[in-house]
């Protein structure tokens, strides 16, 4: 039996869930439909897979540590986090992986977005099982769910004959149909929604790219050959930036005629919208989804989800209404694809909003900005046990350090010096310091900056756990 590599595409934004998704945490880091975050259940949902290896995760620069901390959550080990140097969508990504893998052989390779909700997973791994036969064959099998409504923003697939399994030939393609296509589509039954879930072996993908896009191929192959390890993470060389920037339907699905089409029948669904969350949620007797801290009266069909504070909806139908501590989003359902656009407006003016949470995760912890002003900024520092910041400096900031909990060691130029709960410590501009966390506990921290300038890429880096200043270098050096 072949061996099955799980690919989990890990690199999208999710703008489509703003303000809750947002490009430095987007919406696979977040628990959306239970206690794990979408990630986390994709890497859970494929390990029992019979002859599965352990997976190969591709993902931006800005995600890694996330990735590779979600994983260690669940105790799922990784054969491979590939890190892309620039978005190319999914037919690099997965050609990346492709690549890696036929240097070792020619496994089937379950290519998996990592932010869709699979509600009964083992019916998926029923229609993996279903589908190998043919995928060894050197078939591409990709797999699809019969629609529940005429949605235009996914993918159509019209099958064909029966292959002699439960896979069928894939006779035609149509991405994101208008409102009238998309009613015909259903009303017909031949058609099901592209799950952008694929089986096939590494080799057959290959010739496929090699066949209907060399290009990106050509540019991925050469930027795996010229990839470095760097601890837990794989960099591939500057050329895959050079890749265009295709999706697999497009680069090969829809020109091949190679293709399979799967039926998936386990309660799928890609968690892109706010409607579609409303409808994985648990609904009240008035078809209400109510998340956090939220209150509904004489209210119906609505979604109300509040993460910081109370929200109180009254005498509405329809609504979307979802709160975080820095933005509150109210739309009608309707017209809640067009959240998007707000992301895009938010970044044409360069409000931190649309890219950051206040709390904001790092290697060692995280940061939560609590109030900022001209010349200032206050936040709130977690750090994990035995975690420490890299050694660092500011050329155009001070800070103070007040230790609001835990033990922490403080490194000012030479020395360093111990302090718990109550006392602080003063870093002028250009002194070199690190903060360490000495306890068991998370150590919690007050830091307030004063400077003309509090960007983030103020920072200077000497010395660091994570591998962030060398892999400055290698960026510069690629």
């Amino acid at each position: 039996m072949t061996s099955i590599l799980p690919v989990i595409l890990a690199g999208g934004s999710g703008s489509r869930l703003w303000p809750l998704s947002r490009a430095l945490r987007p919406k696979q880091f977040l628990a959306l439909a239970g206690n794990r975050t979408l990630l986390q259940e994709t890497l859970l949902r494929a390990a029992p897979i019979d002859g599965a290896l352990a997976p190969c995760i591709v993902c931006n620069e800005e995600h890694r540590f996330l990735v590779a901390e979600q994983c260690r959550e669940v105790e799922r080990p990784w054969s491979a986090i590939v890190l892309e140097p620039a978005p190319r969508n999914t037919a690099p990504a997965a050609a990346l992986a492709a690549c890696r893998a036929l240097a070792d052989g020619d496994p089937l390779l379950l290519i998996m977005p990592s932010d869709a909700h699979i509600a009964r997973p083992a019916a998926f791994r029923e229609a993996i099982a279903a589908a190998r036969e043919t995928a060894e064959t050197g078939r591409l099998v990709m797999f699809g769910v019969r629609p529940a409504a005429p949605e235009t923003g996914y993918g159509y697939i019209r099958a064909a004959e029966r292959l002699g399994g439960a896979p069928r030939r894939a006779a035609e393609f149509v991405e994101k149909p208008d409102a009238g296509t998309a009613a015909r589509f259903v009303e017909s039954g031949e058609w099901l929604w592209n799950a952008g879930i694929f089986l096939f072996r590494a080799g057959a993908y290959a010739a496929a790219l090699e066949r209907h896009a060399p290009e990106a191929l050509r540019h991925c192959r050469a930027s795996v050959e010229a990839g470095a390890a760097d601890r837990d993470f794989f960099r591939p060389g500057a050329a895959f930036a050079r890749s265009p920037a295709v999706s697999i339907d497009r680069a090969v699905m829809e020109k091949t005629d190679n293709a399979a089409v799967a039926p998936l029948d386990a309660g799928w669904s890609d968690l892109g919208t706010w409607p579609a969350l409303h409808a994985a949620g648990a609904l009240d007797r008035d078809n209400n989804a109510l998340v956090g801290d939220a209150m509904a009266l004489d209210t119906t069909n609505s979604l109300i989800h509040a993460t910081s504070r109370l929200v109180a909806a009254v005498g509405v139908d329809r609504l979307i209404v979802v709160e975080t501590p820095d933005a509150v989003l109210v739309a009608d359902r309707a017209e809640a694809g067009k959240v998007k656009a707000v992301v895009e407006r938010l970044e044409g003016l360069a409000r931190p909003e649309g890219r950051d949470h206040r709390r904001v995760a790092r290697p060692w912890g995280s940061f939560e900005t609590l109030a900022e002003g001209p010349g200032y900024r206050v936040k709130r520092l977690t750090v994990a046990p035995g975690a420490r910041l890299s050694l660092q400096m500011h050329r155009r900031r001070s800070e103070h350090w007040t230790v609001v909990h835990g033990r922490a060691g403080v490194t000012l130029g030479d020395a360093t010096r111990v302090l718990t709960a109550d006392r602080s410590a003063h870093i002028q501009h250009g002194v070199r310091h690190r903060l360490a966390n000495l306890g068991c506990e998370p150590l919690e921290v007050v830091e307030v900056q004063i400077g003309g300038y509090l960007g983030e890429d103020d920072i200077v880096r000497f010395e660091d756990d994570y591998g962030r200043a060398e892999a400055a270098e290698l960026a510069a050096a690629g």
